[in-house]
């Protein structure tokens, strides 16, 4: 077989079709939301045409000037800014605690709130029982419904168990022989040894409690006060399914040569845009520890 340099033409084609689909894979991911971006910046009416592709065909701000000067914007967009950090923060943290008790060995009942936790994962009361829940513990017109249940979750707690569990035990029995206790234990040594693991869990909390907006309905809806961007969002959409209608009338504004108007799509379109920014800036500080946390996470114990 005839080589090329250190490689034959058997590994160059196989590179070739490798890189080829990885560029192919890198489009199908990368086209939808560059579509979106160019339809949030392209005239509305200009869009209703079709056509557009990754570049906005006739740019314009106004798509995004109709939803920013919405007042109940930015108070949603602080709200969803509390509850994700305040959700992060102390889920991470309870997750990981809960998670060091039970990857104890000398913990008697590990396997059993194991157990307990993983069915957590299988059966659910249901809709209706848990608002009763919400409801009894006083969470319910409140903004710590938006914390307080989420505060340990099972998939997150399993994957931050096995990681500790990965850890050798020579860190915490030399810590126990200085004399330090099992919370100065976590605190100084187990946290700083799960930085790839918690950074992960975090990210996926984060993510979460951003685009979460069922709760805001369920439990919040009545007050103004407490709505979320992402509920904003759902309102926006379902008044955007409406406005069928308003295209007409969005066309006969255009024909008398009223251009700045919106339609469904375009709205769509920059709300979807809004709403993405924040976790696209966020990802890359945390992509470094997301694949390793993640893949030492779920090796078993």
């Amino acid at each position: 077989m005839y080589r090329v340099g250190r490689k034959t033409w058997g590994d160059i084609a196989i590179d070739a079709v490798i890189y080829l689909s990885l560029i192919f894979l890198v489009v199908v991911t990368l086209y939808p939301f560059l579509n979106t971006l160019a339809v949030s910046f392209n005239d509305a009416m200009d869009s209703s045409r079709g056509g557009i592709t990754l570049w906005p065909r006739k740019f314009t701000l106004y798509n995004y000037q109709t939803l920013l000067t919405r007042s109940q914007i930015y108070h949603a967009t602080l709200v969803s800014a509390a509850r994700t950090i305040l959700s992060t923060v102390l889920g991470t943290f309870c997750t990981a605690m809960a998670a060091y008790i039970i990857s104890r060995r000398e913990f008697v009942f590990r396997r059993l709130v194991s157990f307990i936790y993983v069915l957590t994962m299988y059966i659910d009361g249901g809709l209706v029982p848990t608002y009763f829940l919400m409801r009894s513990l006083g969470l319910v017109n409140s903004f710590w419904v938006y914390v307080v249940p989420g505060l340990v979750s099972a998939f997150n707690l399993i994957v931050i168990r096995t990681y500790i569990a990965g850890l050798s035990d020579s860190y915490v029995e030399s810590a126990r022989i200085d004399g330090a206790g099992e919370f100065t234990i976590f605190l100084r040594i187990i946290l700083p040894l799960c930085k790839p693991v918690l950074a992960t869990i975090a990210l996926f909390i984060a993510v979460d409690n951003w685009n979460a907006w069922f709760d805001t309905f369920l439990y919040n809806s009545a007050n103004a006060q407490l709505s979320t961007l992402q509920y904003e969002l759902m309102k926006v959409l379902q008044s955007a399914n409406t406005m069928s209608g308003s295209l007409l009338q969005a066309l006969s504004r255009a024909a008398a040569g009223t251009t700045n108007t919106v339609t469904p799509r375009a709205i769509r379109a920059t709300m979807t845009i809004i709403v993405s920014v924040p976790i696209v800036a966020v990802y890359p500080f945390l992509q470094r520890y997301f694949v390793h946390g993640l893949t030492l996470g779920g090796i078993k114990e």
